[in-house]
């Protein structure tokens, strides 16, 4: 679960006091005013300083291609090239770093803050964050016991048509090539788990079946709680999925319930996608193997949990937001478990009755702002 702004700050405290970072040392970003800073970077000041000062203890331990590049400008190529998907001639030219430098500079940096995932990424473990999660996504919509939205997150990939059996493997059911991760957020968009990065068209149940938190989840080591999950993934004791054949009203209301939780996290992936442009396209699906991609999509999640953290808005909304994946379900029919469909019935006509409705009290709709 994601920490409360102080601990983030003790937390900061405690790797400068370890690291000797030095405030009074100038800062390339100290040359910006706050809107240049937000339009360049989409973060504002005291987000950056948190990012740059994180990453410059970490940096210590890291070996440099080339030791002559400050920290502060690998830190500022990078999450330039986070915000619009590539590096900007204005910022290379303030660095002094040629552009054949950037893609050694962004799979370092980026390499760093992937790896500060366990401070800043983290799923509900104690009994009172586990009760907090559930009872806001309750008051939301109504579904109860419920600690996250599981959802496929998708990032196009450039892969040449001419290389059939590659391109066949990253083409998604919206008929891009992309590459995809398994995100799990929190009713207010924060990201509580991102694991794998696949080609686009690998299924989510997969996914899910072959993860830790999926294992963890089936497991019972979270306790009796759901997370919501679409079309694409099986009903199970522990992925609450909406009924494909809805019979009655306490049915109906159940999916409009569902359907309202899931939009959550495709309203987050649109805010961290216009924050983080780069995720709009991630280059070529033949540059190596997928870890580079992975550092990149896990690095923009840490730092999406971070600019929430500082209340930093994202850019405003250009065009429509892409809808979250169609489920994609396998050839072969699933037998689902007859102990995980009575659990769902059981909480339908628990919770989405006539009388249980008539008990529930309104929720404010989450906004783009909100995540």
């Amino acid at each position: 679960m994601a920490f409360a702004l102080p601990v983030w700050f003790v937390i900061q405290e405690e790797l400068l006091g370890h690291g000797a970072a030095d405030h009074d040392a100038p800062s390339f970003f100290d040359e910006l005013d706050d809107e240049a800073l937000f339009q360049m970077f989409h973060l504002n000041r005291p987000c950056i300083a948190f990012i740059a000062d994180s990453v410059r203890i970490r940096m210590k331990n890291v070996t440099l291609e080339k030791p002559e590049l400050s920290v502060d400008a690998m830190v500022m190529v990078t999450l330039n090239y986070y915000a619009h998907g590539v590096c900007s001639t204005a910022i290379l030219e303030k660095v002094g770093m040629c552009r054949s430098d950037c893609p050694m500079v962004i799979n370092t940096v980026s390499g760093v803050i992937a790896g500060m995932s366990d401070q800043f990424i983290s799923f509900p473990l104690i009994r009172e964050a586990k009760a907090n999660v559930a009872f806001k996504i309750q008051k939301f919509c109504g579904i109860p016991n419920v600690l996250g939205i599981l959802a496929p997150a998708h990032f196009k990939i450039r892969a040449s048509p001419y290389e059939k059996d590659t391109f066949r493997s990253f083409l998604n059911t919206l008929c891009y090539t992309s590459v995809v991760s398994q995100i799990i957020c929190d009713i207010d968009g924060n990201i509580l788990s991102v694991e794998k990065c696949c080609v686009g068209s690998t299924l989510e149940q997969e996914m899910w079946d072959s993860s830790f938190k999926g294992r963890e989840m089936e497991e019972e080591l979270h306790g009796p709680y759901w997370v919501i999950g679409g079309k694409g993934y099986n009903l199970s004791k522990h992925v609450l999925t909406p009924v494909s054949e809805p019979a009655h009203d306490n049915e109906v209301r159940f999916n409009e319930a569902h359907k309202k939780i899931h939009n959550v996290m495709r309203t987050m992936l649109g805010s961290m996608k216009r924050r983080f442009r780069c995720l709009m396209q991630l280059g070529y699906a033949q540059e190596g193997s997928l870890d580079k991609k992975s550092n990149i999509i896990k690095a923009c999640s840490v730092l999406h949990n971070i600019s929430k953290k500082f209340s930093v808005p994202p850019p405003p909304v250009a065009g429509k937001i892409e809808p979250l994946h169609p489920g994609k379900k396998p050839l072969v029919p699933v037998e689902i478990n007859n102990e995980a469909l009575k659990a769902r019935q059981e909480l339908i006509d628990g919770n989405f009755s006539v009388a249980a409705s008539s008990e529930d009290t309104p929720s404010a709709d989450i906004t783009e702002e909100d995540v």
